[in-house]
């Protein structure tokens, strides 16, 4: 998929190698804890898998939920729709309920304010719509094509 090569130095590797699996420790937490971000943790550890276990990358990777996210980054540096509604929609689900359980006015200010700038973090990164299904299932299958096109 990259053309980003497993590291030379032993030691280095080691270090790629607990930094993806920080990362990735933080993208497990961060599917319950409101304020911390799960997607950027999970592109830190796939980048970090890709320069020191070939064998780790490829599992990430290989997952159903985050190995299309990460392959959409990688080639397109962007998001499908979907996911990105799925991001404000659980982002305003655990900010909304954070404010409004907390009851200093003071940290809930905070919490709308920090909402907002991941609100506008997200907006920014780029949206690709994915093709028609009818091409994804001749991309998969090139001989479909062919019965098809008779």
């Amino acid at each position: 998929m990259s053309s980003t090569k497993i590291h030379n130095s032993r030691l280095v590797r080691t270090l790629y190698l607990v930094a993806g699996f920080t990362a990735l420790i933080l993208a497990v937490a961060g599917v319950v804890l409101p304020v911390l971000p799960t997607t950027p943790f999970v592109l830190l550890a796939a980048a970090c898998f890709a320069r020191s276990s070939q064998r780790f990358h490829d599992m990430l990777l290989a997952n159903r939920v985050a190995g299309p996210i990460i392959r959409e980054w990688v080639e397109h540096r962007s998001i499908p729709r979907r996911v990105k509604r799925w991001v404000y929609l659980l982002l305003a689900l655990s900010f909304g309920s954070s404010i409004i359980i907390m009851p200093s006015l003071w940290h809930k200010g905070m919490l709308a304010l920090l909402g907002a700038v991941l609100a506008l973090f997200v907006w920014r990164i780029p949206v690709r719509d994915s093709a028609p299904s009818v091409e994804r299932d001749v991309e998969a299958d090139p001989r479909q094509a062919s019965k098809e096109n008779r």
